[in-house]
């Protein structure tokens, strides 16, 4: 059973600070040729919506900055550290919680290959395909799916793709990271044919060893992928 507090109550009470991270990673799934967009959520141990998953996160505490918030929330719950950590969104809706108001500052975390190997996972904290999240408590469906709108429509005019991806790749790697995100096949071809004419695009003379065919070129990312903590998006 859900609590929820009487309304007159709710009127009279302060709302509620808290943080919440989106965090999305590239992983392989065994079904699908090439990696997909994933998140980790964390399950719910008590009242309101227990046993429902929810994304990562917590009340702000007096003593924190917000993006300090973020991050300790994303190391407790996770142990990722991520480079990328940028303030997405404020949800503050009337009922977003049964009982006291709440006020969530959204974070989101974009994580590497190597980082997101190393994420800890347990009975509580599980890993689940971005489009296959299920129902989730609070607003937090409509924060994914918000975080997923955002994601897309930044990835097609700014460098946050490589925010995905390690030191050194190839042009293929850029390319699934693209089609991970966007949700559609992109023509191979036309694809490299436009990386190579990107600007901060830079190649190695290393090669991606391992392959049955011949070894693809590896390249670097020279610019930025973005801040640490920017404005609300």
């Amino acid at each position: 059973m859900v609590y929820s507090a009487n309304v007159s109550e709710r009127r009279r009470q302060p709302p509620e600070l808290a943080i919440s991270t989106v965090i999305f990673a590239l992983r392989g799934d065994g079904e699908t040729s090439g990696p997909t967009l994933w998140l980790p959520l964390v399950r719910r141990t008590r009242q309101p919506y227990q046993e429902l998953w929810a994304l990562p996160g917590g009340p702000l505490s007096a003593a924190e900055s917000l993006q300090d918030a973020a991050a300790r929330n994303l190391q407790e719950t996770t142990g990722l550290q991520p480079d990328y950590l940028e303030q997405l969104y404020a949800f503050g809706g009337l009922d977003r919680s049964p009982a006291q108001r709440v006020v969530s500052i959204v974070y989101w975390a974009l994580v590497k290959p190597d980082e997101a190997a190393l994420a800890q996972e347990t009975d509580n904290v599980r890993w689940f395909r971005a489009d296959g999240v299920g129902q989730l408590a609070f607003d937090h469906n409509q924060i994914v799916d918000y975080a997923l709108w955002r994601l897309r429509n930044k990835v097609a005019y700014s460098s946050i793709a490589y925010a995905f991806l390690g030191e050194k790749f190839t042009l293929a790697q850029v390319r699934e990271v693209y089609e991970a995100v966007l949700g559609k096949t992109l023509d191979p071809a036309n694809f490299r044919r436009q990386l190579r004419t990107a600007p901060d695009i830079e190649a190695t003379d290393e090669y991606l060893q391992g392959g049955r065919h011949r070894p693809p070129r590896l390249f670097r990312y020279t610019g930025s992928t973005g801040p640490k903590n920017g404005p609300l998006a």
